[in-house]
Formats: structure tokens, sequence, C-alpha cells
């Protein structure tokens, strides 16, 4: 199995981040699940990275071109592959994975989960998406979500697709155990 993990290229202000970050990494590694991740070597992605390489895993990066030459692309990992751009980077990382989880981040790693998830509602794939919401994190995200099931603009039924938990351990488990949705074209 593989799973791709959507985090910050920042640490975040509270070491419990960090520490998240490391545990997903490690985790992972030693259930024998690889990782597929946008290919950092700082913050978040570097923590994910360093503990699953640390712990025996394999640990697959993209990364766009304008990212590497930045000096920000993990050189120690099993494998990273070098795309055009952040379109083709998410495209990639959605055909490798299996699974999707987000933890703490910023604009990009909500924008990365969003389409996964929007992909999964429109039947694009059937593959579980998760958010491993640390310290509450995620939880403005989860009111706003459902704020817009209340409101009309999305069914309960897709809300309920998200995966949420604060361990990994219980995200996973959930993450096996998904049952997807029949797959249909979706409007509203």
């Amino acid at each position: 199995m593989r799973i791709a993990v959507y985090c910050g290229s920042h640490g975040g202000n509270n070491s419990i981040y960090l520490e998240a970050a490391r545990k997903v990494g490690h985790f992972l590694a030693t259930s024998s699940i690889e990782i597929v991740y946008g290919g950092g070597k700082v913050g978040m992605m570097g923590a994910v990275a360093d503990a699953a390489l640390a712990a025996g895993g394999t640990v697959c990066g993209i990364i766009p071109v304008a990212l590497q030459e930045k000096e920000l692309a993990h050189q120690g990992i099993s494998q990273l592959e070098v795309v055009k751009d952040m379109h083709e980077r998410k495209a990639r990382m959605a055909e490798l994975s299996d699974a999707f989880i987000a933890l703490p981040g910023a604009a990009g790693t909500l924008e990365e989960f969003f389409e996964a998830w929007t992909w999964a509602q429109l039947g694009y794939h059937q593959k579980p998406c998760g958010l491993l919401n640390v310290a509450g994190f995620f939880d403005p995200q989860l009111s706003m979500i459902d704020r817009i099931v209340e409101e009309g603009f999305m069914k309960a039924s897709h809300r309920d697709m998200v995966i949420v938990s604060d361990e990994i351990e219980d995200m996973v488990r959930k993450i096996k155990a998904y049952q997807p949705p029949a797959p249909k074209w979706v409007t509203g």
C-alpha cells in the first residue's frame, strides 16, 4: 500500500506538529506502507520522510523542478521524481497512491487535499481521503465543510467521505476499512 501524505514545508509554531509528522513517517514505515509525498527536505515534509527512512521505510518524493532548483528536494529518499509543475506533481502523486492523508500545513496542503477529495466526489478515483487532525488543527475546516452541507452546497454523503482522526494508527485502520461509495457523476 502507498499513501500520499500532504503536509507543510514549515514545521509550525508548536512542536506537536513536527512530532506528529515524525510519528506518521515512523508508523507508516513500520507498517510496510510506502509514502508518496512532495519531495521536500524541510518542515513537516522533511520530518515525515526522515522518520520513515530511519525506520527502514520507502519514500517517494514528487517535486516540481522550480522547487528542486531552490535546493528544497530531499536527496536521501528512496525515489525522487522531478516534474514540470504543481499540476503534474498532484497528478503523479494521485496516480501512485492508494489513499491520501493531510497533516497540518498551509494553502498548498489544503489545496492538494481538497483536490484529491473533489476527485473522489466526482468519481475520478475511489481512494480514501483523510485529515490527521493534530491538536484540532483541521477543526475550522471541518466546521466550514459542515456549513457547506448545511447551506445545501454539498451532499452529506460527500462530507462523510472525509476520514478524520487525531492518531495515525486509527487513520490507517479507517483507511484499510474504507468502503468507497458507488461511482457516479456528482452535481451540487
